[in-house]
């Protein structure tokens, strides 16, 4: 009588594919578990004119977009000209102009390209001005962008991307009442 042998083959197959994609994803995680400790998910509440007089609140004729971390507490206020006020306004008013506006043209061409908005950074104060990054997700990769935090809060709002701000940004806030 001749026994065949019997091999787990698919069996096996499939716990060392799961082994290799766990293997390749960790690095990938731990640098974005990495990249995230240092920021605090914020949520915009809305946009406001800016009181006119009082240099401690911007310039007169200039809006302020008023952010809150999730968990923290923290508070982020962005004193923007009026026409990246109503570029964020819009989507938190969910408005929907009759023509896409640039941003919507934005969010249209990445998806043309097979691509994402990821998450949003602001990341950086120097100089009395802010600084954000665009997190593009793109073939399993992911690329960045600067970009001012207008634009930057504008596009997460429109694509339901999160938006995160560094310490080092609201540390720079609590030390300037006016940044840009």
């Amino acid at each position: 009588m001749n026994k065949q042998r019997r091999f787990p083959a698919p069996r096996l197959a499939i716990t060392l594919a799961s082994l290799l994609t766990g293997l390749l994803l960790v690095p990938w995680t731990v640098v974005r578990a990495e990249q995230l400790k240092d920021l605090y998910e914020m949520e915009v509440l809305g946009v406001a004119a800016a009181p006119g007089g009082d240099p401690s609140f911007g310039q007169a004729g200039q809006t302020a977009v008023l952010l809150r971390s999730k968990e923290a507490k923290r508070e982020l206020t962005l004193f923007v000209g009026p026409f990246e006020a109503q570029s964020i306004a819009v989507p938190l008013q969910r408005m929907k102009p009759l023509r896409p506006l640039t941003h919507d043209l934005t969010l249209s061409l990445l998806a043309a390209f097979r691509s994402h908005l990821g998450r949003v950074i602001i990341s950086d104060f120097k100089d009395n001005t802010y600084y954000a990054t665009l997190y593009i997700e793109t073939d399993g990769k992911e690329i960045t962008v600067d970009s001012r935090p207008s634009d930057a809060i504008a596009l997460a709002l429109r694509a339901g991307a999160p938006i995160y701000a560094s310490s080092k940004a609201l540390n720079g806030a609590s030390a300037n009442r006016s940044p840009r």
